[in-house]
């Protein structure tokens, strides 16, 4: 079996895939202009995930410390800073799907590896994924299914996130370590879902015909409903070393 290794936020994140083509696929070089579409969208969410995590870490570590009164005031704004990262992301996967159908361009795709999450519903949704890929027979299915997945995925965990965070800032949580554990855990699956989303856009990217490239950017940016965000700047330095080990 061979796989993918990528940081993940102080752990290690296998893609795991009996695929070496999908490994090749991120070592790959894109042209410049596609490599510069690839930048914009992944330091975007990158950019994104990182203010939800910054908060929920400071959030976390107030409490940590016994400073619980302090933690519940923090853990407030992250409800909104989760449900960006999971509308931005679920944009792309959106985008990535629709343009997949329409055009018929299909990229490699790996199976989720239930060892990739945290939470009980996400490790049976990916095993249930991994499955479900061994049986699908053409290439075409097996991306659009990975999309799907993930998508839902997002949403599901988005939504788990604002109650547990919420319940906590507004102090009627009936069980609030059970709350924080559960903070805890969708921001590791979502960070998960992040990284396999990456990943699928280069190889997407790799396999789009270059005359498609700004019909693909329009489709992102119907999906998202907003302007893009000028937020290259905040992670130039960093660029996507925290992912390059695939």
């Amino acid at each position: 079996m061979d796989f993918v290794i990528l940081p993940l936020s102080g752990v290690l994140l296998r893609v795991v895939t009996s695929l070496p083509s999908v490994k090749d696929d991120w070592r790959a070089w894109l042209p410049q202009e596609k490599a510069e579409v690839f930048d914009a969208y992944a330091e975007q969410l990158e950019a994104v995930y990182t203010m939800f995590s910054i908060a929920l870490n400071e959030a976390m570590e107030l409490r940590r410390t016994g400073s619980l009164t302090k933690s519940y005031q923090a853990v407030c704004v992250t409800p909104a800073l989760c449900s960006r990262l999971a509308v931005c992301l679920g944009a792309l996967l959106r985008a990535l799907a629709e343009h997949a159908k329409h055009y018929g361009t299909i990229p490699n795709a790996a199976p989720l590896d239930a060892a990739n999450f945290k939470g009980a519903k996400e490790q049976r949704t990916a095993r249930m994924s991994d499955l479900l890929s061994r049986v699908l027979l053409t290439q075409r299915s097996q991306f659009l299914h990975k999309i799907g997945t993930l998508e839902e995925m997002v949403g599901d965990l988005g939504k788990d996130f604002r109650h547990a965070a919420e319940d906590l800032g507004n102090g009627t949580s009936a069980q609030p370590n059970a709350d924080w554990q559960a903070v805890d855990s969708v921001h590791y699956d979502l960070n998960t879902c992040l990284r396999e989303g990456i990943v699928l856009l280069k190889s997407f990217l790799l396999v789009l015909p270059e005359d498609q490239l700004g019909a693909f950017q329009k489709t992102v940016r119907a999906q998202m409903q907003v302007p893009e965000p000028e937020v290259h700047h905040l992670l130039r330095r960093r660029r996507l070393a925290s992912i390059g080990g695939q």
